[in-house]
């Protein structure tokens, strides 16, 4: 890192702090006393191999550093209480080229050439009264109906307001409005388009949604969310999740998912009616989770979902079979997964876990009439298989305690590409306050 580069990070985590004295000197409440400064420094190569020599570029390799400075302020005092959220992000090119860009790892100058480095930053104001939170400006929501992405350098952001609020027992209410996002990895403009991961570009007025789930007991727990992204299509989710204790160390887990897809409005995707759904059942003996899943597509298209600006997909798609690579979601698509976690832990290595999947698919896409549309590349029949390899560990303490590395390779062929990928992901958090 040059001296530029370092002083770039320091004005960032200077900034955050900034923010934290100023609202010292302003009010001496629980602002201050509940609040947190953090950075954490994220490390990542990414190396994805399309297996086809004849390509004008068959592989992707990047290789990327970022730092994230967020402060999270408390309330201060009164009824309603009020707050701040800041976050600033600096991102480093260790390695790459135009050759070898496109992992959505860093975004491109004007030249169109890899950026060196890149940086921005962001903020919301929150407000509390009671359990219920209210906040505005740029935010991370979570939901499995609109979820920002977080599987690049950089956690993207979307503005917009949220309300999320624990009033009621065991039951968590979310909803939100948002008109524009933030990608922060691939690109950093702040007014950045809601586009889909399938369909591509066609910048959605805006998304809107509210649900929540509750939990009946340790065992059942259900969630309900509906959501209408603008000119596109309205979305019901559901889920249910139930687990059974069998013995001290031994369980059965099920979980349903469902979302059920219908355009509106404009139609800016075209026609969609699409029921997607997974079942899982997982078992778990000591350290050893053994889980079986099944999922269907029952539609024309694609079961869709947002992008970040028309670069990285984001993580709203809760069903058992979405992979590393693949989501397994093409027209009418029925797909079973293998999937085993070992937790080191019990065998005198706390930290380390590991996993294997399998996942393979049978594609009928012949329904989707409109051959020039958006979904007009899945109107055929195909079959898709992939293979998920992941190895994470956490330091438990020490000088790098929270340390984390993580290993994570995929195989995919058939539908969609074939493909060999390899993720690296070192993760270190500092708490500065």
């Amino acid at each position: 890192m040059n001296a530029l580069q370092f002083t770039s990070l320091a004005l960032l985590c200077t900034s955050a702090s900034s923010l934290s004295l100023a609202a010292e000197q302003a009010s001496p409440g629980g602002f201050i006393e509940d609040g947190s400064l953090t950075l954490t420094s994220r490390n990542f190569f990414f190396s994805r191999d399309f297996r086809d020599p004849g390509a004008a570029q068959s592989y992707r390799r990047e290789w990327a550093q970022g730092f994230l400075a967020r402060y999270e302020s408390g309330y201060t005092q009164g009824t309603v209480g009020f707050g701040v959220d800041a976050h600033a992000a600096l991102g480093l090119r260790l390695d790459s080229g135009r050759e070898r860009s496109g992992t959505a790892l860093l975004p491109f100058d004007r030249n169109g050439e890899p950026a060196d480095e890149y940086s921005y930053a962001g903020a919301a104001l929150k407000a509390r009264y009671g359990k219920t939170v209210l906040k505005m400006g740029d935010l991370m929501p979570t939901a499995p109906v609109f979820a920002v992405s977080s599987t690049r350098l950089f956690t993207s952001t979307a503005r917009g307001v949220q309300l999320i609020s624990e009033e009621l027992p065991d039951t968590f209410i979310d909803a939100g409005y948002f008109t524009a996002i933030r990608d922060g990895s691939g690109s950093t403009n702040r007014d950045g388009a809601i586009d889909l991961v399938y369909a591509g570009t066609l910048d959605a007025p805006s998304m809107r949604y509210l649900g929540g789930r509750h939990a009946f007991s340790e065992q059942l727990s259900l969630g309900l969310y509906a959501a209408r992204l603008e000119d596109v299509w309205n979305q019901f989710y559901a889920k249910a999740g139930f687990v059974l204790p069998l013995a001290p160390e031994r369980s059965l887990a099920f979980d349903f998912d469902a979302y059920d897809t219908r355009s509106e409005g404009r139609r800016l995707a075209g026609q969609i009616d699409t029921l997607a759904w997974s079942f899982a059942a997982a078992y778990r003996h000591s350290a050893h989770t053994l889980t079986l899943a099944h999922q269907r597509i029952n539609g024309d298209t694609p079961f869709d979902y947002v992008r970040m600006d028309g670069v990285n997909p984001g993580d709203s798609i809760y069903l058992a079979n979405s992979s590393q690579y693949s989501d397994f979601n093409s027209p009418n698509e029925s797909s079973v997964q293998l999937r085993y976690d070992l937790n080191l832990t019990a065998y005198g290595v706390p930290g380390l876990t590991l996993m294997a999947r399998y996942v393979r698919g049978d594609i009928d896409g012949s329904g989707y009439v409109d051959a020039d549309g958006p979904y007009g590349y899945a109107a055929a029949p195909g079959k898709e298989w992939e293979r998920d390899l992941e190895a994470k560990y956490v330091m438990q303490g020490g000088v790098a305690k929270g340390l984390s590395v993580r290993l994570r390779h995929a195989t995919h062929r058939g539908t969609g590409g074939d493909i060999d990928e390899l993720r690296i992901i070192t993760e270190y958090p500092f708490d500065i306050l």
